[in-house]
Parts: C-alpha cells; sequence; structure tokens
C-alpha cells in the first residue's frame, strides 16, 4: 500500500511538470496567434477598433499580454475549473468540444490498430522464436525488417496508390463519405454511416499495423530467444510438461514483460493519434487536429491536445507497474 501511495504521489508530480511544460512550450513559438489571426481577419474585411477588443477578449489576447505568471496562474485555475479556452483555429469552438469531436475518432482508429498490431506481433514472434529456424523465423525476421523502416507516408502513399487509386477498392482519404450519406444519418446509428466509417478505416489502419507490428514481433523474439536458454525453462522442460504450456507459462510470460511497458507507452501515445498517418489520409483525428492547431498557432488546442496525451501517459505508465506486479512474483517481492 505504501509504495503505491508513493507512486500516486510521483505522478502527481509529474503530472504538474507535465502541465508546467505544456503551458510553457507553445508560448516559446515566435509570434501572438490572437494578432495573426486578427490580421487574417483583416486581410478579408474591415474590423472596427470594438471588433478587435470582443475578439482578443473572446480568445484570450488581453491575457496573451499580461505577464507569464499571471498567464501562468490563469492557466492552472482554468484546468481547474474544467476549462481549455477556446480553438479559434477551429471556428471558436470550445477546446473540450473539439477534443471531444475528435478523440472517437483516433481512438477508434489508432487504439483498435494498435491492440491489433500489438497482439499479431507478440504472437507470431513468440511462434518464430520457440520455433528458431523454422520457415516462419527465416521469412519473418528479413520480411518485418524491411517493413519496419518504411516510413509511414511512404507506406501510406503506396497503399492509396495501389487500393484507391489503381485498384478503386478502397476510399483514399477522409473518415466518410459525405456526399453519399444523408446528414441526418450522421446525428445517430446508422448502418450506413457505420460501413462508410469502417470502409475508410481500413487503408490508415492497415498502414499502422504494417509499421508497426513489425517492431512488436522483433522485440518479443529477441527477447524469448534469450528466456528460452534459461534455467527454469530447462526445468520445465525436463518435467515433462507440454511444449505448448512451456512455450506460453515458462518462457512467453517472462520473455513478454518489457512489452508490457512498451505497449503501455503505445497505448498512452494513441491520444496523440498517428499524425503523418492522419494528414497523408486527412482523417478527422486527434493527430490532424494538432496539425492544424500548430498551423494557426492555437494555444489553446495546442495544450488542451497535449495535456490529454500527457495524462493519459502517464495513467498508461502507472498499469503498466500495476501489471508488473502480477504479471512477475519478483517483482511483488520485492515492492514488498
Amino acid at each position: 500500500m505504501r509504495y503505491l501511495i508513493r507512486r500516486l504521489a510521483f505522478y502527481v508530480v509529474a503530472l504538474w511538470a507535465s502541465v508546467t511544460i505544456n503551458f510553457a512550450l507553445p508560448r516559446l513559438i515566435p509570434g501572438n496567434p490572437v494578432d495573426a489571426y486578427i490580421a487574417r481577419l483583416q486581410g478579408q474585411v474591415a474590423l472596427s477598433p470594438a471588433t478587435i477588443q470582443a475578439l482578443e477578449d473572446q480568445f484570450g489576447g488581453s491575457d496573451a499580454h499580461s505577464p507569464i505568471l499571471v498567464q501562468y496562474f490563469h492557466y492552472l485555475s482554468n484546468i481547474l475549473h474544467g476549462n481549455l479556452g477556446t480553438a479559434f483555429s477551429q471556428g471558436a469552438l470550445p477546446v473540450t468540444i473539439v477534443l471531444a469531436h475528435a478523440l472517437p475518432w483516433t481512438l477508434g482508429l489508432v487504439g483498435v490498430s494498435t491492440i491489433i498490431s500489438f497482439m499479431l506481433g507478440t504472437l507470431l514472434g513468440i511462434v518464430a522464436a520457440w520455433n528458431r529456424g523454422s520457415a516462419l523465423d527465416s521469412i519473418a525476421v528479413p520480411v518485418t525488417t524491411f517493413l519496419s523502416s518504411i516510413p509511414y507516408f511512404w507506406l501510406a502513399l503506396g497503399l492509396i496508390y495501389i487500393f484507391a487509386t489503381n485498384l478503386a477498392w478502397l476510399p483514399g482519404g477522409y473518415g466518410f463519405d459525405p456526399y453519399n450519406i444523408d446528414f441526418m444519418d450522421l446525428q445517430g446509428f446508422s448502418w450506413e454511416y457505420v460501413g462508410s466509417v469502417l470502409q475508410h478505416a481500413i487503408l490508415p489502419a492497415l498502414t499502422i499495423v504494417i509499421s508497426s507490428f513489425s517492431g512488436w514481433l522483433l522485440g518479443i523474439r529477441n527477447s524469448m530467444l534469450t528466456t528460452i536458454s534459461e534455467d527454469y525453462v530447462l526445468m520445465a522442460r525436463a518435467k515433462g510438461l507440454s511444449n505448448q504450456r512451456v512455450m506460453l507459462m515458462y518462457a512467453a510470460r517472462n520473455a513478454i514483460l518489457p512489452s508490457v511497458t512498451g505497449f503501455s507507452l503505445a497505448l498512452g501515445y494513441v491520444v496523440a493519434g498517428s499524425l503523418l498517418t492522419e494528414m497523408v489520409f486527412s482523417y478527422p483525428g486527434i493527430g490532424f487536429v494538432l496539425y492544424k492547431a500548430i498551423s494557426y498557432l492555437d494555444y489553446n488546442l495546442i495544450e488542451g491536445i497535449f495535456l490529454c496525451i500527457a495524462v493519459t501517459i502517464l495513467l498508461a505508465t502507472l498499469l503498466s507497474e500495476i501489471a508488473y506486479l502480477f504479471l512477475d512474483p519478483r517483482v511483488r517481492h520485492e515492492r514488498g
């Protein structure tokens, strides 16, 4: 119990440090986002001084000109009250609403793709290491090494060229087809809408799975090769246990421990989205929203996205430590 309390205290301090860094980093970018937004509007329409003052008040322009400490404490106060500000790069919508609309797209695409790639890579890596020198092992290592060296955006462009442009089997971008779906279907559940979403998610999901599962496979394979030579694995074999039980309960259970930490961090980064993939496919997730926010110097939206990323990574790391306590008895003994 004391260990958990100490770890929770550490994560509270880490969260405060993340919030502070999150506040400071966007303000290191040259320029004032409110002034840049007003300048863009003045290039399109004539703005009166009263309108400019109203825009500055709405988007926090007066706060942007105040001392940095005043901005910092104002920022902490807003976070405690659940107010993340207004995202002027998204039509003056509150940041919480923008995140609420973008998060389901990212969680559905990147989250499911990460879980699939982890499970696929881990299972293939375990089997390949246990049957070292087999056809599967001889093919898996060079193929996955080659796939892991391909950049995301090149793989995405290649899949678009093959399956969307040449074969015309799948759509090459966006989250759904707004031209062939009734607007009323977007407001609630509709099989046509769900089918369109799934169809548009195939290529970006395939890009993420192909690019990431090779890393899981190579990592668990190398860890398994080390674990197989351990004494407790040899003892289990000497007892006459079945190969499947020795592979899963003795070798794989211990070899997978390093991958648990990597998987927890990968789940934490799910909220960040796959920036390059979402940009190539114009997918309406957090990564694409972050790209637009940086382009418009939207401090509030950048801070809101980074805050979500920091919280999810810290939470995922805490869950990985708890998982270690259950997976490895040695860790429980040391913590005790």
